[in-house]
């Protein structure tokens, strides 16, 4: 009875050793704890019990540290003078824990916000001088 099963390589990046050497059909956990923040590929290899290669490669980007959110300044943005930033970094910590204070971003309010706030203000008080005589 011969093995038709194929094997797998897995690499990540131009690393020259596999992190795992598998036979087929597998489940893998890749552990992207390991790795540093940024772009990298997994590539697979695989071997037929023929002798025949088939190369896969996949890019991924692994986001293990906190994330940063920033308001005030966008991607390419022409800017000029004094910018007021606000920065916010958070960590998943841990999962088994939900912790509500400091796991959300504050944001300032809109302006369409404000510009909608007075034009109901302004109507408020025009409804009740032109409706309510003493």
């Amino acid at each position: 009875m011969s093995d038709n099963k194929s094997k797998i390589l897995l690499f990540v990046d131009d690393e020259i050793q596999p992190i795992a050497e598998l036979t087929t059909p597998v489940q893998f956990e890749l552990d992207t704890s390991k790795l540093t923040d940024g772009e990298h590929i997994l590539k697979i290899i695989s071997k037929s019990s023929s002798g025949r290669e088939g190369i896969r490669k996949i890019n991924f980007i692994v986001r293990n540290g906190p994330a940063i959110a920033l308001e005030g300044l966008r991607e390419n943005e022409v800017v000029d003078g004094i910018i007021p930033l606000m920065i916010n970094a958070y960590d998943k910590g841990n999962q088994r824990k939900f912790i509500i204070e400091g796991s959300e971003t504050p944001q300032s309010i809109p302006s369409w916000l404000w510009i909608l706030l007075i034009a109901f203000m302004g109507w408020a008080a025009y409804y009740l001088i032109t409706n309510f005589s003493l």
